[in-house]
């Protein structure tokens, strides 16, 4: 990583629900539960409003968006999960690193058999390699 820090990190469901947020930071927004989940749930509606404002037909979904006090990058899987990292200007990387914590997501959500597809993610093995993954990106 270079230039900045992780704020947070959002996983929305293709239905633009919240099923995963976590704060990095001690300068990330401190939002109270029903606050993230409408926050989560705008997210999702401003990249499908921009993808439908886009001139360029079949244009890809919003990948960054940057603003003066952070930056947000999203990843969209096929099978429309929606993966949105906030982090300081300057941070470099989200991209793979959204990628990465798509893997985890596979490995850990996905193949644990309590886990339901679209619901809350409450996997501590995700957890406790997501925390891994962060500490190895932020020495970097």
């Amino acid at each position: 990583m270079s230039g900045g820090r992780l704020l947070a990190l959002y996983i929305n469901n293709k239905s633009g629900g919240l099923i995963y947020q976590r704060n990095f930071a001690a300068s990330a927004a401190k939002l109270r539960d029903n606050d993230q989940l409408t926050v989560a749930s705008m997210l999702s509606s401003i990249a499908l409003i921009l993808q439908e404002l886009s001139p360029v037909s079949r244009s890809r979904p919003m990948s960054s968006l940057e603003a003066n006090g952070f930056v947000l990058s999203c990843f969209d899987v096929p099978t429309g999960l929606k993966m949105v990292l906030l982090a300081e200007p300057g941070t470099q990387g989200l991209e793979l690193l959204l990628k990465a914590v798509y893997s985890l997501y596979a490995d850990y959500a996905l193949k644990n058999p309590f886990y339901e597809l679209d619901m809350p993610i409450r996997c501590d093995k995700f957890d406790e390699r997501l925390t891994r993954l962060l500490a190895d990106f932020t020495r970097h």
